[in-house]
């Protein structure tokens, strides 16, 4: 079990609690990191070029002149890759596929690795409660700033990832503005957000949450015997 303090809205501590290991306290490998990484930003990639080929060319349908006795060369259609307007040959279609599979186990070991290595560096900050119940940007912000001359860990922190436990409208809202705060549910981690943060903030149920979520996660010794076969 790793200990971790906990502080109010104030940004005073005011309790500790554990945590599991197998979560927060995992050995990094970067080259499982790496993989999962690589996955989710292929997976997410979006297919845009495309180029035509002769089939797909309008018009053509007929000889452009006759086989024989023009002084031309020969050819059947306009449509064809060799004339300005044509098909494109080995052109980028949309029936591209960048997918990459990687397995649940595999994912989870390195959500728990990004986590882990937040809490090495003391950049997972535990609050009793993340809320904002005006809605306002701007309460988030002076909020933010405070927390942040506060707790040593985050001095000259800029990129701030809340760890929710439910669907908090009101705070959600307030960071739509923010280009450098992002909000995810405590059940929808993910190591591309994770590793863009410098820094995550998270509520104390936001965390039983996560033990809860990631309760099948074996510990590091299983774990990284498993991934190196």
């Amino acid at each position: 079990m790793i200990k971790l303090q906990v502080y109010n809205q104030q940004a005073e501590p005011i309790k500790e609690i554990k945590v599991s290991s197998r979560i927060f306290g995992r050995p990094p490998k970067t080259e499982v990191i790496h993989q999962v990484v690589v996955a989710q930003q292929a997976n997410g990639r979006q297919v845009l070029a495309h180029a035509k080929d002769r089939s797909e060319v309008r018009g053509g349908g007929r000889k452009p002149w006759r086989q024989k006795g023009t002084g031309n060369a020969r050819h059947g259609s306009i449509r064809s890759p060799l004339w300005i307007g044509g098909g494109v040959t080995f052109g980028p279609t949309k029936e591209r596929n960048f997918k990459k599979a990687v397995n649940k186990k595999q994912k989870q070991a390195a959500l728990a690795m990004c986590l882990s290595d937040k809490v090495e560096d003391g950049r997972l900050i535990v609050f009793d409660k993340l809320e904002n119940s005006s809605g306002k940007t701007k309460a988030l912000v002076t909020w933010l700033k405070t927390v942040a001359d506060k707790i040593e860990a985050l001095k000259e922190t800029k990129k701030f990832l809340l760890i929710l436990d439910t669907n908090d409208r009101q705070l959600i809202k307030a960071a739509m503005n923010l280009n450098n705060v992002r909000v995810v549910l405590a059940d929808s981690l993910n190591c591309v957000e994770l590793l863009n943060s410098q820094a995550l903030l998270a509520s104390e149920k936001a965390m039983e949450k996560i033990d809860q979520h990631y309760h099948k996660l074996s510990d590091s010794k299983k774990t990284n015997s498993k991934l190196s076969k």
